[in-house]
């Protein structure tokens, strides 16, 4: 049957393959912390309050980044249900859009063989099976600069007056960059664009681009929600764009610092085996003959090695460095690899086998991190904790947490009222660095409501003869050991959970009224 179909039918064929493999690797792991918890619960706590303007994090304001990701996640979780197949069907699908993109912008500048290639060597990449499955916005603002960059490519290249359409889509890709994590989404298409048009002699076209459409499009899709915030909270330009954008790109105060090099050692994983092949475009690409194809023409190649070069020099400044935020220029390093693999291996006899063997051997990594990484997290993950939670709690009882942050524990537990987190809130505010406290503080200023959630711990010794409230802390934790009514309830992997009110609560949780409660939407025993 495969024999049958024409050239361009195996293409979609194999991108339809890659992001199926895609869901089933999704599907295979448990909720990663601090990440997916985080953000995942954001938009499940966006669904359950119906504030849709205010992204929170347990209750509290959380403008590290806009909301596109966790409007999607709402949606999600309210067609499917919440699972981390959910969660990451948002992630997934972008992936799956970057990979498309990729596809038709490699068919129409060079060949379907070489796109088909170049499809395969990003789908079975680290990037694409893992990047493309995790829950932050980083595969999201990938998606769209990678977009945003190959419209406007197409825009200028197709003559001396821009492609309007094109050009548009452009417009439009930068908005939603924007709403994925902010200014990136215009700075670094804008970049690779102004400096590829210098590069190709076309940097005067760029005043013939349907300016006023286009930014009419772009301020209709990423203005209102920015202006909307701003109105609502008065400092929110300030800590979005100059506290969490500006000040971590410049600032060295940030978690993970990282050597200049680290993004060369991040694109070396995330397009391993391939990215190698890659150095083979080095030197210069005209258009020529390769085995009865046409090779890419030279700006289209000038674009790729642009694309690469300046956002990998815009990520290696700050001295904060995470993995995610490299994967932009995973698209063109694919289709120069692809080139590659065509003057270096296309004439052997035995490419086609070797290409299959790489790829069964990337397939075989990334299943076996998969598969793996659920033990290794295991301590650091609530979701045994949260099962036990949601089926022995009440909607209206009241959960404490001190010392650490179960990032997943309301996910799981699919609860319907904040966590009371508990510290010495003064005393943090002066010297806690860049950590979850910080986010839950920073984010209190904004609602004075919210920040009723913040809570001396001494609190645990004003409730525990009470029974209705519980705390959840690391294994082994002490907190509640000499304070009167609180008992252990549940031991974890590696978290505790301890109920109040005593021996009164033990008797009261075996009568039949309590029996009969339903306990919280994370209970299995319900389903």
């Amino acid at each position: 049957m495969i024999k049958n179909l024409s050239e361009r039918q195996k293409s979609w064929l194999t991108l339809l393959v890659l992001w199926l493999t895609l869901l089933v690797l999704a599907a295979l792991r448990p909720i990663a912390v601090p990440d997916e918890g985080r953000y995942g619960e954001i938009g499940r706590w966006m669904l359950v309050s119906g504030d849709w303007l205010t992204p929170r994090l347990n209750g509290i304001p959380f403008f590290h980044k806009p909301p596109y990701l966790y409007w999607l996640e709402a949606i999600s979780v309210a067609i499917f249900g919440v699972s981390a197949l959910a969660l990451r069907l948002v992630p997934a699908l972008h992936a799956a859009l970057m990979l498309t993109a990729l596809y038709l912008a490699a068919r129409t500048i060079t060949t379907e063989r070489i796109a088909r290639r170049a499809a395969l060597m990003l789908g079975t990449s680290l990037g694409f099976l893992v990047g493309g499955q995790y829950v932050n916005h980083d595969m999201l603002v990938a998606t769209w600069i990678g977009l945003a960059i190959w419209s406007f490519a197409f825009a200028f290249m197709a003559g001396d007056k821009p492609n309007a359409w094109a050009a548009r889509l452009g417009f439009v890709a930068c908005a939603l960059g924007m709403l994925s994590k902010g200014l990136i989404g215009i700075a670094l298409p804008g970049l690779v664009i102004f400096v590829w048009l210098i590069w190709t002699r076309q940097f005067k076209k760029i005043w013939r681009l349907p300016w006023f459409s286009g930014l009419a499009l772009f301020a209709v899709i990423a203005l209102p929600w920015f202006v909307l915030a701003q109105q609502t909270y008065p400092e929110f330009f300030n800590y979005m764009f100059v506290g969490q954008q500006l000040n971590r790109y410049t600032a060295t105060v940030y978690n993970n610092p990282q050597p200049w090099w680290f993004y060369l050692l991040a694109l070396t994983l995330l397009l391993f085996p391939w990215v190698f092949l890659a150095l083979a475009q080095v030197r210069r690409v005209t258009a020529r003959t390769l085995a009865g194809d046409v090779v890419m023409a030279a700006p289209w190649w000038k674009l790729c090695w642009v694309w690469v070069l300046a956002i990998l020099f815009f990520f290696s400044v700050p001295n904060s460095k995470l993995v995610g935020y490299i994967l932009p220029v995973v698209p063109p390093l694919a289709l120069l690899a692809s080139l590659g693999w065509e003057r270096v291996m296309g004439q052997r006899p035995w490419a086609g086998k070797g290409f299959a063997a790489l790829v069964v051997v990337n397939l075989a990594i990334v299943l076996g991190i998969v598969l793996n990484v659920g033990h290794v997290t295991r301590t650091a993950r609530t979701q045994d904790l949260a099962q036990v939670f949601a089926c022995a709690a009440k909607p209206t009882d009241t959960l404490y947490v001190s010392d650490a942050f179960p990032y997943d524990l309301p996910l799981h537990a699919q609860t319907v009222k904040p966590m009371v987190v508990l510290g010495d809130w003064p005393m943090l505010r002066q010297q806690v660095g860049d950590g979850w406290q910080r986010e839950l503080f920073e984010g209190a200023d904004f609602d004075a409501e919210a920040a009723k959630l913040l809570q001396p711990i001494d609190v645990l010794a004003q409730v525990g003869q009470s029974p209705g409230h519980w705390f959840a802390g690391r294994s082994g934790n002490q907190i509640t050991a000499n304070l009167p009514g609180w008992t252990l309830f549940y031991q974890g992997a590696g978290w505790d959970l301890h109920r109040s009110g005593g021996e009164a609560a033990a008797l009261a949780a075996k009568s039949p009224e309590a029996a009969q409660h339903k306990g919280l939407p994370g209970c299995k025993e319900q389903r």
